[in-house]
């Protein structure tokens, strides 16, 4: 009897500690791990009339607070183009993508601190991050070299701008000749807190990369 006792109070004591673990969680939730889902552009695989909709669906409200928000071109832009697309608001990142057909190639996001004239040189910043990524893979040291010849030449290649402004900024940014999509955040949104993909010029339907079967050209 007494061992019978023995193994019903050891059972009582584990259900009560699993009891007890469960309301201390419900007192005292876990805080935070500052890891933000915050995402400007769009997802992997999203259809492309599908982000368009969702980016214009963000610059509505009534609030005067300011918005991060990603801005999207119908064409990549020259470096030395940049400042006449950001609608006059302070530019916080840039962005750039070498466009090689049948060839993946990286995009590069560049912070940026105020002033047109950082923005502008802000394709040579990329060129320098890419070629800090010296990798074991030939194809993908190659792609990047050809990356860092093109950017370093002045190639066409800004394809996003992060901005920061009022949803009436941003709305009449979204107007202007030659912007395909300004994506807003939350007002709440952490300046380092979301990531930022932008809309690639050549996606039409998906917001998905093509092949990787093509030669990388040697310039």
């Amino acid at each position: 009897m007494p061992e019978t006792v023995r193994r019903i109070a050891i059972a009582v004591g584990a259900v009560g500690f699993v009891v007890l673990i469960v309301v201390l969680g419900v007192l005292n939730p876990p805080r935070p791990s500052g890891i933000s889902t915050d995402r400007l552009g769009p997802e992997r695989g999203e259809p492309v009339a599908d982000y368009l909709a969702r980016a214009k669906d963000s610059l509505s409200g009534t609030d005067t607070d300011e918005h991060w928000a990603l801005v999207s071109f119908t064409e990549p832009l020259t470096p030395e183009q940049i400042p006449a697309h950001n609608g006059g608001l302070r530019i916080a990142a840039a962005s750039h993508h070498v466009s090689i057909p049948r060839v993946h190639t990286p995009i590069v996001t560049v912070q940026l601190p105020a002033g047109d004239a950082v923005a502008v040189a802000s394709a040579d910043n990329a060129a320098w991050q890419l070629l800090a990524q010296h990798t074991a893979d030939d194809r993908t040291n190659r792609v990047n070299a050809l990356s860092v010849t093109r950017l370093r030449a002045g190639c066409a290649c800004a394809v996003g701008l992060v901005v920061r402004g009022t949803l009436p900024q941003l709305r009449n940014l979204a107007a202007q000749n030659g912007i395909r999509a300004v994506q807003a955040l939350p007002a709440d949104a952490v300046a380092t807190g979301f990531a930022i993909v932008p809309l690639l010029p050549e996606y039409q339907d998906l917001a998905l990369p093509g092949t990787d079967d093509g030669p990388v050209p040697d310039r």
